[in-house]
């Protein structure tokens, strides 16, 4: 951990001129965005899969149609469907896992009031007054307006992005429903038992705002990054 405390100070040193007291919170949104362009050739690879799985939901509509009430016999024959046609239908959640250990790091770090025995100068920063290592309630005990505005930008900025995906959400499944390509969720009937996942999906994006309210400001700060990212990237990848 302390070998990535040096990162970000480092990064953050290299920012100073351009965002100055900032400059460490802009070194994590540089850092977040760097995290998701590693991992945006899975994502791609993702949605390749989600097509192929898509092109099969005629023939698992027959399977349905075949296997009736059976739900057992109705599973394995997807499950094999998918084998045969080297599809899986739990691929596009490797990209989501792989950017966990990063939040994970980041969240530690701006926890941590000592690294390496030595006191935790990343604590020292901040974002127009609101410490990376603080919480939101830090911030209503503080009364700090200009914290208080960052906390609003980025609660208001969450609230867009998970609108944002639940409108493409309902969209795609109104196309569904006109025979239209859908935009996105077609796996959701895949498998027998995920239809309720995927209704219950575009709303879980509001779960957000309580993560950006109890976490260090800079875990936060790459949460709001990603999120964000995963919204466009999805919107180009899927149209």
């Amino acid at each position: 951990m302390s070998v990535f405390a040096a990162l970000v100070e480092q990064l953050a040193g290299l920012l100073h001129p351009f965002f100055h007291a900032s400059a460490a919170a802009a070194a994590i949104v540089l850092f977040t965005a760097s995290v998701r362009l590693l991992v945006h050739p899975l994502s791609r690879a993702a949605a390749r899969g989600r097509r192929a799985r898509a092109a099969l939901q005629p023939r698992i509509a027959e399977l349905r149609k075949r296997h009736g009430r059976n739900q057992e016999a109705l599973q394995k024959a997807v499950l094999e469907l998918h084998a045969a046609e080297k599809v899986s239908p739990l691929s596009g959640c490797l990209p989501g896992l792989l950017q966990l250990p990063a939040f994970f790091l980041l969240y530690h770090l701006f926890s941590s009031s000592t690294i390496g025995g030595h006191d935790n100068g990343l604590l020292d920063h901040a974002l127009l007054g609101a410490p990376l290592g603080g919480r939101w309630a830090d911030v209503l005990g503080s009364g700090s307006a200009g914290a208080g505005l960052v906390y609003a930008a980025l609660f208001a900025l969450v609230a867009a992005v998970a609108t944002f995906n639940l409108l493409r959400a309902r969209r795609a499944a109104a196309q569904a429903w006109t025979g239209l390509p859908p935009v996105s969720g077609a796996e959701g009937e895949q498998l027998p038992g995920l239809g309720a996942v995927t209704k219950v999906a575009p709303y879980l994006s509001y779960l957000t705002l309580f993560t950006v309210a109890v976490v260090p400001l800079a875990a936060a700060l790459y949460v709001v990054t990603s999120t964000t990212w995963s919204a466009v990237e999805r919107a180009v990848l899927y149209g």
